[in-house]
């Protein structure tokens, strides 16, 4: 007679703690930035396209949907960038204590957050406020 196997615990066996959600957060923005290279494409393309197909991109970026979908874009990059930042950190074998953990997580999300707030201001002032 064979025994059932044992289960392996599954995410309700967990208490969820910041460090796990942003695991799972750098992987959501891993693969949003595997589909916003279809932004890069578009733009190359009606770049190479013509002035037609360059002003219908340049309608959509514009618009308020667009805007988002950069804004979300912008965030993601800067996120995804920073996890990994504290991904080569922990790779130097350090930064493994609960508060360091812990603070890493927080200069993840934090710096994410106030990177994409600064670089969208700066963006805005540069290209001379509103149109």
């Amino acid at each position: 007679m064979q025994r059932p196997r044992p289960l392996s615990p599954h995410l309700q066996i967990y208490k969820p703690m910041l460090t796990m959600m942003m695991s799972i957060v750098h992987r959501v923005t891993g693969a949003a930035l595997y589909f916003g290279m279809l932004l890069l494409a578009w733009w190359l393309i009606a770049a190479a396209a013509g002035p037609n197909a360059y002003a219908n991109v340049e309608w959509f970026m514009g618009s308020l949907i667009g805007q988002l979908v950069l804004f979300g874009y912008t965030w993601a990059l800067l996120h995804h960038m920073l996890g990994g930042i504290r991904h080569l950190i922990w790779d130097t074998i350090h930064g493994f204590e609960p508060a360091e953990r812990e603070l890493l997580t927080l200069a993840t999300l934090i710096g994410s957050i106030a990177l994409t707030l600064i670089l969208w201001v700066v963006g805005y002032l540069v290209m001379g406020g509103p149109r």
